[in-house]
C-alpha cells in the first residue's frame, strides 16, 4: 500500500481519530520497512505541568508502527498491538512530534519494530518505543 491508501484506510476504518474535525495525526512518509508519522500539537495531548502526555506520545508510537504494519501486509483491519514498551527520554516541546518507525521483522503472524519519537525541528529523540504487531490471516 502507499501512504495516501494507508491514510484512507485508516480515516474510513478508524474515524474517531479525528479530534475537533482536524487530523490528528499526518502520515508523512511510508517506505519499504518504516514510515514517518506526524502528531498535530494540540493543547488535548498536554498534562498537568504543561509536557505532553505519555498516552499521547504511546498513541503515535501504536500509529507510526500500525502504518508499517498495513504498508506491508495491506488493509487488513485485524492487524493488532500485541506489545509495546517506551522509554521516555526527555520532555518533548510544544510542538508537532514525528514518529519514525522501523520494521524489524516481519513473519506469518507477528510483526516487530521500534518507533522512534522527536519534537518537530531537533535532533535528540524524546522517545522510544518497541512494538509487536499480531498479523491476522488474509481471509
Amino acid at each position: 500500500m502507499t501512504a495516501a491508501e494507508v491514510d484512507d484506510f485508516i480515516f474510513r476504518i478508524f474515524p474517531q481519530i479525528w479530534a475537533d474535525d482536524k487530523r490528528s495525526y499526518t502520515i508523512e512518509a511510508l517506505t519499504p520497512g518504516g514510515a514517518r508519522v506526524r502528531m498535530h500539537y494540540a493543547e488535548r495531548h498536554l498534562r498537568p505541568g504543561g509536557t505532553i502526555s505519555g498516552p499521547a506520545m504511546m498513541a503515535l508510537c501504536d500509529l507510526a508502527m500500525w502504518v508499517v504494519v498495513l504498508g506491508h501486509i495491506g488493509p487488513l483491519e485485524d492487524a493488532v498491538t500485541t506489545n509495546l514498551n517506551i522509554n521516555f527520554l526527555r520532555r518533548p516541546a510544544k510542538k508537532d512530534l514525528i514518529g519514525d518507525a522501523r520494521l524489524l521483522k516481519l513473519g506469518k503472524r507477528l510483526a516487530v519494530g521500534d518507533v522512534t519519537v522527536y519534537s518537530e525541528g531537533e535532533d535528540a529523540p524524546v522517545a522510544h518505543t518497541s512494538l509487536s504487531y499480531a498479523v491476522p490471516v488474509a481471509k
